[in-house]
Protein backbone atom coordinates (compact mmCIF):
# COMPACT_ATOMS: atom_id res chain seq x y z
CA UNK A 1 0.00 0.00 0.00
CA UNK A 2 0.92 3.47 -0.87
CA UNK A 3 2.24 5.91 2.25
CA UNK A 4 -0.63 8.21 0.66
CA UNK A 5 -3.30 5.77 1.52
CA UNK A 6 -1.60 4.74 5.01
CA UNK A 7 -1.63 7.92 6.29
CA UNK A 8 -5.60 8.25 5.02
CA UNK A 9 -6.10 5.45 6.84
CA UNK A 10 -4.34 7.04 9.96
CA UNK A 11 -6.71 9.89 9.66
CA UNK A 12 -9.92 8.34 8.93
CA UNK A 13 -8.99 6.70 12.43
CA UNK A 14 -8.98 3.77 10.70
CA UNK A 15 -7.05 0.41 12.25
CA UNK A 16 -5.69 -1.28 9.28
CA UNK A 17 -3.32 1.46 9.27
CA UNK A 18 -1.14 -0.06 12.19
CA UNK A 19 -1.66 -3.27 9.75
CA UNK A 20 -0.19 -1.77 7.05
CA UNK A 21 2.24 0.33 8.73
CA UNK A 22 3.66 -3.08 10.32
CA UNK A 23 3.16 -5.11 7.23
CA UNK A 24 5.28 -1.75 4.70
CA UNK A 25 7.71 -0.82 7.74
CA UNK A 26 8.23 -3.45 10.66
CA UNK A 27 11.61 -4.77 9.18
CA UNK A 28 12.57 -1.03 8.67
CA UNK A 29 11.75 -0.05 12.09
CA UNK A 30 12.85 -2.98 13.32
CA UNK A 31 16.56 -2.52 12.15
CA UNK A 32 16.50 0.60 13.78
CA UNK A 33 15.84 -0.20 16.66
CA UNK A 34 18.38 -3.05 16.88
CA UNK A 35 21.26 -1.06 15.99
CA UNK A 36 20.24 0.71 19.22
CA UNK A 37 19.12 -1.76 21.46
CA UNK A 38 20.84 -4.64 20.40
CA UNK A 39 18.03 -6.87 22.24
CA UNK A 40 14.96 -8.52 20.83
CA UNK A 41 12.13 -7.63 23.37
CA UNK A 42 13.48 -4.12 23.64
CA UNK A 43 13.20 -3.71 20.17
CA UNK A 44 9.68 -5.32 19.69
CA UNK A 45 8.84 -3.04 22.80
CA UNK A 46 10.48 -0.01 20.75
CA UNK A 47 8.26 -0.60 17.42
CA UNK A 48 5.61 -1.22 19.33
CA UNK A 49 5.32 1.99 20.73
CA UNK A 50 6.58 3.72 17.40
CA UNK A 51 2.95 2.31 16.09
CA UNK A 52 1.09 4.02 19.17
CA UNK A 53 2.93 7.13 18.86
CA UNK A 54 2.03 7.32 14.71
CA UNK A 55 -1.63 6.66 15.91
CA UNK A 56 -1.83 8.96 18.44
CA UNK A 57 0.25 12.08 16.42
CA UNK A 58 -1.03 11.46 13.07
CA UNK A 59 -3.98 13.68 13.21
CA UNK A 60 -3.10 16.45 13.60
CA UNK A 61 0.50 15.58 11.76
CA UNK A 62 0.47 14.35 8.04
CA UNK A 63 3.69 13.54 7.25
CA UNK A 64 5.75 14.08 4.39
CA UNK A 65 7.56 10.83 3.92
CA UNK A 66 6.05 8.37 6.20
CA UNK A 67 9.33 5.96 6.39
CA UNK A 68 11.43 8.86 8.01
CA UNK A 69 8.34 10.45 10.08
CA UNK A 70 8.26 6.35 11.39
CA UNK A 71 12.05 5.97 11.45
CA UNK A 72 12.68 9.03 14.09
CA UNK A 73 9.72 8.02 15.84
CA UNK A 74 11.51 4.94 16.62
CA UNK A 75 15.46 6.06 16.71
CA UNK A 76 13.80 8.72 19.42
CA UNK A 77 12.02 5.84 21.40
CA UNK A 78 15.05 3.17 21.45
CA UNK A 79 17.88 6.23 22.39
CA UNK A 80 15.23 6.78 25.38
CA UNK A 81 14.48 3.24 26.19
CA UNK A 82 18.57 2.51 25.49
CA UNK A 83 18.99 5.45 28.11
CA UNK A 84 16.74 4.11 30.29
CA UNK A 85 18.38 0.74 30.05
CA UNK A 86 21.89 1.42 30.63
CA UNK A 87 21.82 4.66 32.93
CA UNK A 88 24.92 5.65 31.47
CA UNK A 89 26.51 2.55 30.90
CA UNK A 90 28.52 2.01 27.55
CA UNK A 91 27.11 -1.78 25.76
CA UNK A 92 27.72 -3.25 22.87
CA UNK A 93 25.59 -1.94 20.79
CA UNK A 94 25.82 0.16 17.59
CA UNK A 95 24.60 3.13 19.41
CA UNK A 96 27.01 3.33 21.88
CA UNK A 97 29.63 2.61 19.47
CA UNK A 98 28.62 5.56 17.03
CA UNK A 99 28.69 8.10 20.31
CA UNK A 100 31.88 6.97 21.15
CA UNK A 101 33.25 7.81 18.06
CA UNK A 102 31.46 11.25 17.61
CA UNK A 103 32.97 12.15 21.16
CA UNK A 104 35.70 14.47 20.13
CA UNK A 105 33.44 16.25 17.46
CA UNK A 106 30.26 17.11 19.43
CA UNK A 107 30.89 17.51 23.36
CA UNK A 108 27.94 16.44 25.61
CA UNK A 109 26.68 20.14 26.52
CA UNK A 110 26.10 19.61 30.23
CA UNK A 111 27.48 22.68 31.70
CA UNK A 112 26.15 26.12 30.87
CA UNK A 113 29.79 27.04 29.15
CA UNK A 114 29.45 24.31 26.74
CA UNK A 115 25.19 24.84 26.03
CA UNK A 116 24.51 25.93 22.29
CA UNK A 117 21.39 26.57 20.57
CA UNK A 118 20.45 23.32 19.16
CA UNK A 119 18.84 24.77 16.18
CA UNK A 120 22.19 26.69 15.23
CA UNK A 121 24.21 23.46 15.58
CA UNK A 122 21.49 21.37 13.15
CA UNK A 123 22.00 24.64 10.87
CA UNK A 124 25.92 23.88 10.89
CA UNK A 125 25.85 20.46 10.82
CA UNK A 126 23.16 20.63 7.90
CA UNK A 127 25.62 22.80 5.50
CA UNK A 128 28.65 20.60 6.62
CA UNK A 129 26.31 17.47 5.40
CA UNK A 130 25.61 19.26 1.90
CA UNK A 131 28.93 19.86 1.06
CA UNK A 132 30.41 16.00 1.11
CA UNK A 133 30.30 13.71 -1.47
CA UNK A 134 27.22 11.32 -1.91
CA UNK A 135 29.31 8.69 -1.19
CA UNK A 136 30.71 10.71 2.57
CA UNK A 137 27.02 12.22 3.16
CA UNK A 138 25.75 8.36 2.73
CA UNK A 139 28.21 6.59 5.06
CA UNK A 140 28.14 9.38 7.55
CA UNK A 141 24.59 9.17 7.70
CA UNK A 142 24.39 5.67 7.19
CA UNK A 143 26.53 5.01 10.57
CA UNK A 144 25.30 8.31 12.66
CA UNK A 145 21.87 8.53 11.91
CA UNK A 146 21.26 5.25 10.83
CA UNK A 147 23.57 3.46 12.96
CA UNK A 148 24.85 0.67 11.23
CA UNK A 149 27.47 -1.79 11.62
CA UNK A 150 30.63 -1.18 9.43
CA UNK A 151 30.63 -4.15 7.55
CA UNK A 152 26.99 -3.57 5.98
CA UNK A 153 27.79 0.07 5.18
CA UNK A 154 30.66 -1.43 3.64
CA UNK A 155 29.37 -3.92 1.49
CA UNK A 156 26.29 -1.77 0.22
CA UNK A 157 28.71 0.80 -0.94
CA UNK A 158 31.31 -1.91 -2.43
CA UNK A 159 33.81 -0.33 -0.13
CA UNK A 160 36.29 -2.54 2.12
CA UNK A 161 35.81 -1.88 5.93
CA UNK A 162 38.91 -0.09 6.25
CA UNK A 163 37.76 2.63 3.59
CA UNK A 164 34.59 2.92 5.35
CA UNK A 165 36.30 3.62 8.70
CA UNK A 166 39.09 5.76 6.81
CA UNK A 167 35.82 7.74 5.48
CA UNK A 168 33.96 8.41 8.54
CA UNK A 169 37.39 9.47 10.28
CA UNK A 170 38.17 12.22 7.75
CA UNK A 171 34.62 13.06 7.71
CA UNK A 172 34.63 13.59 11.72
CA UNK A 173 37.83 15.59 11.18
CA UNK A 174 35.87 17.91 8.91
CA UNK A 175 32.69 18.14 10.89
CA UNK A 176 35.30 19.17 14.09
CA UNK A 177 36.57 21.70 11.94
CA UNK A 178 33.12 23.12 10.48
CA UNK A 179 32.53 23.05 13.37
CA UNK A 180 35.05 25.09 15.07
CA UNK A 181 35.17 27.64 12.13
CA UNK A 182 31.27 27.85 12.85
CA UNK A 183 32.17 29.26 16.42
CA UNK A 184 30.94 26.17 18.18
CA UNK A 185 33.06 25.06 21.30
CA UNK A 186 34.31 20.77 20.30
Amino acid sequence: MEDEAIICLYWQRDEGAIRETREKYGNYLGRIAWQILANKEDCEESVSDTYLRAWNSIPPQKPGLLSAYLGGITRRLSIDLYRKKTRLKRGGSEYALSLTELEDCVSGGDTTGEEVDLHLLAEAMERYLRGLSPDARTVFLGRYWFLDPLRDIAASHGFTEGKVKSLLYRTRQGLRAHLEKEGFTV
